[in-house]
């Protein structure tokens, strides 16, 4: 059975936004059983609210806090620093939420946090530049962020105990520069240096462990070019979320050896842009895909799932419940 879902974020800039996002992701994901609900995460609200910020919050064996270039780890112990707890304080207001609105919800749920390595290359050390610089810093990171999922597959297993399956999305939209030694270093002249896969790998391993040792499925996502489908799925992914647009040969070869192994592909194929399509155009380009990799719908079906092709932030409300309506409609319809 094909399901639809959404990436995470999505617009407006205050509580009552991502009251109003609450009610489109339960209203439109559990409708019927092709929709996979999730946690909604509204930006815009403040770094706290975004992706890194609300992780960071997570974390409680590192404190960091926000910078005007961004956050940083501080390098003390002691009381977490003031902006740290603000983005703790609101993820715990959200899933108040969450646990008011969807009680009694007895189907799959997913919830989201940024990954070890676009953490690594987006926060800073105490000293400066960033975390991918240290090599010991990358692993406290990891091993920190592993506990802290832990922690939060529990606290949301507790607020939703009728959930029939928990997923812990792990956002990675970095890893492909960091990989190919992209990422700039603080003066912005250089490059850091590249992170080998065996790294990757056994950082991304330790994640992705504590979450199936929390008895959740693990997935990870990256809409950006270069996905290394097979690193995801060696480390322990079971589920890889990926625009369907970016995916170069080797990566619709790699996708079609997950949908035949029995690991989840969601497709990012719903656009982010104001103007949608009809769910027959996009549930003819799925169709298409599938026969192009020489799958049978009906085999791998169970195993694809449908979403926007990333994160709904920079739309309007009515584009986002759009997308995420169409997300369930196309999978529908590829179920048959």
């Amino acid at each position: 059975m094909t399901r639809g879902t959404g990436v995470g974020s999505f617009p407006g800039d205050t509580q009552h936004d991502y009251d109003e996002a609450l009610a489109i992701v339960l209203g439109e994901l559990t409708a019927d059983e092709h929709g996979l609900a999730f946690v909604p995460e509204v930006p815009g609200r403040g770094a706290g609210a975004g992706l890194t910020g609300r992780t960071l919050g997570l974390v409680t064996e590192l404190d960091a806090d926000l910078q005007p270039e961004g956050w940083r780890l501080t390098g003390t112990s002691g009381a977490p620093p003031l902006d740290q707890r603000r983005a703790r304080s609101l993820l715990a207001q959200d899933l108040d939420a969450l646990e008011e609105r969807a009680a009694g919800h007895a189907g799959p749920f997913k919830v989201q946090v940024a990954g070890p390595w676009t953490l690594a290359a987006t926060v800073e050390r105490p000293r400066g530049d960033k975390i991918l610089a240290d090599h010991g810093a990358r692993r406290d990171l990891a091993q920190a962020l592993a506990v802290a999922v832990g922690d939060h597959l529990a606290d949301v297993r507790r607020r939703l105990p009728g959930a029939t399956e928990l997923i812990l999305q792990v956002d990675e939209p970095a890893l492909p520069i960091v990989l190919a030694g992209g990422v700039p270093t603080a003066s912005g002249f250089g490059r850091h240096r590249t992170v080998h896969p065996p790294e990757v790998s056994e950082a991304l391993a330790w994640v992705l462990e504590a979450a199936a040792s929390a008895g959740a499925t693990p997935w990870v996502h990256c809409c950006a070019p270069g996905v290394p489908i097979g690193l995801l799925r060696g480390a322990g992914a079971r589920g890889v979320m990926l625009d369907l647009d970016l995916l170069d040969a080797d990566g619709h070869d790699a996708a079609a050896e997950a949908l035949e192994a029995g690991d989840t592909v969601v497709a990012g194929v719903v656009p982010t842009t104001d103007v949608l399509p009809g769910d027959k155009v996009l549930v003819d380009r799925v169709l298409r895909w599938l026969d192009l990799l020489g799958l049978d719908p009906e085999v791998v079906g169970p195993s694809l799932a449908v979403s926007p092709s990333c994160g709904l932030a920079g739309a309007t409300p009515e584009v986002a419940r759009r997308a995420l309506e169409l997300a369930r409609a196309v999978a529908r319809s590829v179920s048959g």
